[in-house]
């Protein structure tokens, strides 16, 4: 009976012990470790508001957007900061925080995929959604040769069709609803950071639809990924596409080695399709409609523009050679990603203790960096930083920048955006194609107002006249 009444109450007590660890490991994460590096932070200088559990910044963040939103901007007003970055906000989690070696491997695998010479074969990709983009706009221009068109769905709709073909190829019809629901999710996502923090694993409605949709987009890509390992494993596969080049690359690290911990699993290949999707789409998109926006106020730059391009292809088929020649139309591309960043902060996650300046940071601490204040900031720029002046980047880049990492509109250092090549050589061939079939001016329905939502979007939409040459 003794030893019954011992092994109860040793029980009792290891359940009790558990219990209590496991009530102080909650209370660790969600007050006291946050207050210790709220009070650490305070003591240095860095203020902010108080931490909360439930709401944390929200309440704020909510009241201070909807007041931003509610009032558009003059047409001819560059300075989006005040409207667009009333607080810094953590959007994409997700893809900054991949970590260390994990990173390396997956930055290793990718490469491939965005080198020069493989972007040359998704030309006829990108120029196929170009060309049926621009057909439905002359179709409705056709009849009075000037009609008025709001353009930003339908770039959205053209960088997404140009992911689909470019990362799944033969499989575009697929790749098209991946599309459709991950950017159903992003709206999810954006709602549940703007509002009371809920787990994801309460069953609310928001989060068992975002279950549903993220169970449906990995058995959609697992069925791609499935069918095409096995038509390169039976000799039959084109690896010309985004996913083709990242599964031989990867096979390739495997054999390399001789082990398959050194390349990317199924799982990780299907998050770096979705990640495909979502920087592919949306920063493109987001760079070409406030280009044609800037190109409307400044009719002079969309002729010099329209000049060169003439010169350069005439009203043949853009190349690849040509669309890298185009000095121009690449100075007006950089002024408007400089004015109107697509991701208007930079956002990297501490993964141990630092010295930044004077200031100790701990781990776990979020860095954000306002890319929009930089590239606005008039002791860098001069006294035209929040005007277009393409020609500031007549000699590219490094000379206007001196070589100050002071613009950085797809990030910078060893995670700078992988992509960037690709978005540039398809920004590209859009406004090459636009500016070869129309001119355009600003509809006097168009409302400024740029709104960050993932990227940096016009809150009312761009409609534009578009006048048929």
């Amino acid at each position: 009976m003794d030893c019954v009444q011992f092994i109860v109450k040793a029980s009792c007590s290891v359940i009790a012990i558990t219990l209590l660890l496991c009530i102080w490991s909650v209370l660790n994460w969600i007050w006291f470790r946050p207050k210790k590096l709220e009070k650490l932070l305070k003591e240095q200088g860095v203020k902010g508001n108080s931490y909360s559990i439930l709401y944390g910044d929200t309440k704020e963040l909510s009241l201070r957007i909807k007041e931003v939103t509610s009032k558009s901007m003059s047409v001819y007003d560059d300075d989006i900061a005040p409207r667009s970055l009333p607080f810094f906000l953590d959007t994409i989690k997700k893809y900054v925080r991949e970590e260390g070696d994990k990173w390396a491997k997956h930055r290793k695998i990718i490469n491939p995929a965005f080198h020069l010479e493989k972007l040359k074969h998704m030309l006829p990709a990108f120029y196929l959604s170009c060309t049926e983009m621009l057909n439905k706009w002359e179709d409705v221009v056709s009849v009075e040769r000037s009609h008025e068109i709001d353009v930003w769905p339908h770039l959205q709709q053209l960088t997404s069709d140009v992911i689909s073909r470019t990362a799944f190829g033969s499989s575009y019809e697929e790749g098209r609803r991946i599309f459709e629901l991950q950017t159903e999710q992003a709206q999810y996502f954006i709602e549940a950071v703007r509002s009371i923090y809920i787990p994801g694993f309460l069953p609310i409605k928001r989060n068992r639809r975002m279950k549903e949709i993220e169970k449906h987009v990995q058995a959609t890509i697992r069925g791609i990924i499935d069918k095409r390992v096995k038509a390169m494993t039976g000799g039959e596969a084109n690896n010309k596409d985004l996913l083709g080049i990242l599964l031989e690359s990867n096979f390739k690290e495997i054999k390399q080695h001789g082990d398959k911990d050194f390349g990317l699993s199924i799982e990780e290949v299907i998050e770096e399709c979705k990640l495909f999707y979502f920087a592919g789409q949306e920063t493109t998109s987001a760079l070409l409609v406030w280009t044609l926006i800037l190109l409307c106020r400044h009719h002079d730059w969309q002729t010099r523009a329209r000049t060169e391009v003439l010169q350069v292809f005439g009203s043949r088929k853009p190349d690849f050679d040509g669309l890298n020649h185009l000095k121009v139309v690449t100075m007006i591309l950089y002024e408007s990603l400089r004015l109107y960043p697509p991701v208007m902060t930079v956002t990297r996650r501490l993964n141990e203790d630092a010295v930044l300046g004077d200031i100790s940071l701990p781990a776990d601490v979020l860095l954000s960096l306002p890319a929009v204040l930089l590239h606005h900031d008039e002791e860098i720029w001069g006294e035209d930083a929040k005007k277009f002046n393409p020609e500031r980047f007549r000699e590219g880049v490094s000379s206007t920048t001196k070589g100050q990492v002071t613009f950085f509109p797809f990030t910078w250092g060893p995670r700078i955006c992988i992509g960037q090549n690709f978005a540039m050589l398809e920004a590209k061939m859009a406004l090459t194609m636009i500016l070869q079939r129309f001119s355009f001016d600003l509809s006097p329905s168009y409302t400024h107002a740029p709104h960050s939502v993932i990227t940096t979007e016009p809150q009312y939409g761009a409609p534009l006249i578009l006048h048929k040459l």
